[in-house]
């Protein structure tokens, strides 16, 4: 599981034109998913996102959590973000995870990222999106577990 967590002022998808989701001060993240990953990666993330200490406190550090400023997540499924360029000039996604695992996998972690009282928003499984957002900083945070992913 790879995720690029963007602090953001505000940020929306739209599909087809239409906006299908906005938030507020949060976090943007979006999410790209990895054969092989399960519920283990989607219950590590999912608790650690809120409690990350990426929000300015009153002295300006970054000391705060979502949590702590009750900010919004926008979620993105992105599975570019397994794309791999190490050979020829087009990515090869060979190692993102197919469609349907990908889809209950990130509707899995959106669930987990509610049950901790966070409001979320979700992009459109699949569709082709334009996301916006005005960057908060900017802070932008590359996250994965190893640096092999």
């Amino acid at each position: 599981m790879r995720i690029v967590l963007q602090r953001v002022k505000e940020a929306f998808v739209r599909v087809e034109g239409r906006e299908v989701a906005r938030i507020g001060h949060g976090l943007l993240l979006l999410v790209g998913l990895a054969k092989g990953d399960g519920e283990e990666e989607a219950r590590f993330w999912a608790g650690k996102i809120p409690r990350l200490r990426v929000f300015p406190d009153l002295a300006g550090r970054m000391n705060c959590s979502l949590l702590d400023v009750r900010g919004e997540v926008l979620c993105v499924s992105q599975f570019t973000l397994y794309g791999d360029v190490t050979h020829g000039l087009r990515p090869s996604f060979d190692q993102a995870a197919p469609g349907p695992e990908a889809a209950a996998l990130y509707d899995r972690f959106v669930a987990l990222l509610r049950e901790q009282g966070i409001p979320v928003q979700s992009g459109v499984f699949g569709a082709k999106m334009e996301v916006g957002l005005v960057n908060d900083g900017p802070v932008t945070l590359i996250l994965a577990r190893s640096p092999a992913q």
